[in-house]
């Protein structure tokens, strides 16, 4: 296909594009200035300033570094399998990645969002969305562990998610992709779309003490997509805003398709007005099935339970909870500066920004100043409700995040650069380029009620020459900016794990020093906790073998282990005596078609086997604990189904044998 023959604006973006992509800037080495090293140093042995939880997209983990050092500090298993923690391999962890389509060991995770108090961070949980099999996660900030996965059902592509409102009353997720409900009949013609599809957001409901997610109603809407959201803080705190694109309902090429239109929309959601249509009994009981996994801390063992029951709102049919906003053009990032009165749409094909105002939005709802329907929900004017609009900022705006001094900064990915500008007289302050193609950035606290006006920190999609070739595919980046003063200074970037999206930089005061050291064995209420190595046995129950060992520096308990057969089912109850910090123990066996166990002090993981050959399998603790290290082994004998070899276990004197030598014939 010619590209005289694509649409103009597709035609234009296209070219964009290929200029971004295959143009770098001048002396990009060059750009980060002299005092840039010793601002992002931290010496040895002190810590960071704040963490900073960054997505891992395709990776289905979540990443934590230090800032300003850039520095790894831990991965998070979240939606994927992970070898070399055990998560989702292990007994206690697989029900977390339970859903109501089966185990599903994989998912997309692109935005995290923090827990709030009165619109700041306060470092209790933070959340992450599955955004191919719809769910979303909680973690523990005290631990680093998912804590918990809720699946969202009505919902396809869970994009616009997590985002939190300013008390972490609700974490609020909207489907990217329009669908039939799961409660309908789904084999219906694809181009019966406009039909048969809608959306869904999802308004999910956090316990204040023990963050505990019920999905508390859904809202029915429209077959459109919604891309992304923030909520309303102070004056409009009750609202929930999301930009809003394919507003044609095209099912096919939506490149093309879905970007006719000059201006889409924002869509404004009254969620206290549809907790009044909750309380009156409007909302319709809808049956569908959906995972709840939680992981108790007490047993150290994750459940899962399928939910059969949602309560679900028509905002078509309800009047009062949703309005529409429109925004230039496919609008792609939405946010809500710290006062709450600046909403900020970002149409990735528009060549402005566009600043809308709740007071003015409020005014005009009151006022009845509509401009028609969209699918009987009330559409806004244009001018009604812009506060006013950013001119010529740069190309392909995504998001905007602020530093609570009056100024916004925006992500542009076509032309691979940060624009800093003033909220009220909406003019533009800086530029600073990115190395390449950002998407989305942040500030500490930069889409709450409090930032911190020290760093800003992009997410880029392409590096280029920023690091060594490693083959086709190159380490993606975040890049740190020094915003204290007047103009922003580039001063460290840093490859991060998988694609990062959106991230949470929090303070570390917040949340250091409640970090969890270790798990106290006497507290461990696991059904298989051996607490103590005099407690270490096996016990054959029909072809099941449970093994409860123990690990301390530098032995396992038992280490020789005979009369296991081939066929059995073999579990490793595994508990790490240790009660110090960062004495983790593992756990490995030859030919296991799992993983590793890695056990935390104090803690228990359980890893089956089912043996298939005759043997001798040794196993061995994975993870260096002390100068014996590599003494910390063992051996289980594997005979043939129906032989006679007893059971018998032991270690040092106890192991089976003693102090004999016993010769195996060949």
């Amino acid at each position: 296909m010619k590209l005289s023959n694509v649409p103009a604006a597709l035609a234009l973006a296209a070219a964009l594009i290929l200029c971004a992509y295959s143009c770098k800037p001048k002396n990009t080495a060059n750009a980060v200035s002299a005092d840039a090293a010793q601002k992002t140093y931290v010496p040895p042995g002190k810590y960071d300033e704040f963490y900073d939880f960054v997505s891992g997209g395709f990776s289905g983990q979540m990443s934590v570094y230090g800032l300003p050092s850039g520095r790894l500090l831990r991965v998070i298993p979240v939606f994927s399998v992970d070898p070399q923690a055990g998560y989702g391999y292990s007994e206690e962890t697989k029900p977390m990645l339970n859903t109501s389509h089966g185990f599903i060991p994989w998912d997309d995770l692109h935005h995290i969002e923090a827990s709030q108090t009165n619109g700041e961070i306060d470092g209790r949980w933070v959340f992450g969305n599955g955004n191919n099999t719809p769910r979303i996660a909680r973690i523990d900030l005290s631990t680093y562990n998912t804590a918990e996965i809720l699946e969202l059902p009505n919902s396809a592509g869970n994009h616009s998610s997590p985002f939190t409102t300013e008390n972490t009353e609700y974490i609020v997720a909207g489907t990217r992709f329009s669908v039939p409900p799961d409660n309908a009949d789904g084999d219906v013609p694809i181009d019966s779309y406009k039909k048969n599809f809608l959306g869904t957001i999802s308004f999910v409901s956090v316990d204040k003490n023990s963050g505990n997610m019920k999905i508390a109603f859904q809202l029915k809407i429209p077959g459109i997509n919604l891309d992304l959201s923030h909520a309303g803080k102070g004056p409009s705190h009750g609202w929930f805003f999301f930009s809003c694109y394919n507003t044609e309902q095209a099912h096919t090429l939506l490149e093309v398709n879905a970007s006719q239109r000059d201006k889409d929309f924002i869509m404004a959601i009254n969620w206290k007005k549809a907790e009044e249509y909750l309380q009156q009994g409007k909302g319709v009981k809808q049956q569908v099935k959906y995972a709840h996994n939680v992981y108790d801390e007490k047993t150290q063992t994750a459940s899962s339970t399928i939910e059969t029951e949602v309560t679900v709102l028509d905002v078509m049919s309800l009047p009062g909870i949703a309005y529409m906003m429109p925004c230039p053009k496919s609008p792609h990032g939405c946010d809500v500066d710290p006062t709450g009165e600046y909403i900020v749409g970002s149409g990735k094909l528009a060549a402005l920004i566009p600043v809308f105002s709740f007071n003015k939005m409020m005014d005009a709802i009151n006022n009845k100043k509509f401009d028609g329907t969209y699918e009987n929900i009330p559409v806004l004017k244009y001018e009604d409700v812009l506060y006013g609009e950013v001119k010529k900022p740069g190309l392909g705006p995504l998001h905007t995040e602020f530093d609570g001094k009056g100024n916004a900064y925006t992500s542009f990915f076509i032309s691979s650069e940060i624009v800093k500008w003033n909220i009220k007289d909406l003019k533009v302050l800086d530029r600073a380029p990115t190395y390449y193609s950002i998407g989305h950035l942040s500030i500490p606290g930069g889409d709450t009620k409090k930032p911190n006006a020290k760093y800003v920190i992009a997410y880029n999609k392409i590096t280029k020459d920023r690091y060594l070739p490693t083959g086709p595919e190159l380490a993606q980046s975040a890049q740190l900016y020094d915003i204290s003063g007047d103009k922003m200074q580039l001063i460290l970037d840093f490859p991060t794990i998988g694609e990062p999206h959106y991230a949470q930089a929090i303070e570390a005061s917040l949340i250091k020093d409640k970090s969890k050291k270790f798990y106290d064995i006497m507290q461990n209420e696991n059904t298989y906790a051996t607490k103590g190595e005099p407690n270490a046995k096996v016990v054959r129950e029909g072809n099941k073998v449970h093994i409860y060992m123990t690990a301390i520096r530098s032995h396992l308990a038992p280490d020789n282990i005979e009369g296991v057969q081939v066929g059995d089912e073999v579990y490793f109850h595994f508990t790490n005596q240790e009660q110090d910090w960062d004495i983790p123990h593992g756990f490995a066996i030859k030919a296991a078609n799992t993983a590793e166990l890695l056990v935390m002090p104090g803690e228990t993981r359980t890893l089956k086997w089912i043996p298939e050959k005759v043997g001798i399998y040794p196993f061995y603790c994975t993870d260096f604990c002390s100068a014996l290290h590599q003494e910390m082994s063992g051996y289980i004998r594997i005979s043939p189904k129906g032989s006679k070899v007893p059971l018998a276990f032991g270690t040092g004197d106890k192991a089976p044998g003693g102090k004999d030598t016993t010769t195996i014939s060949k």
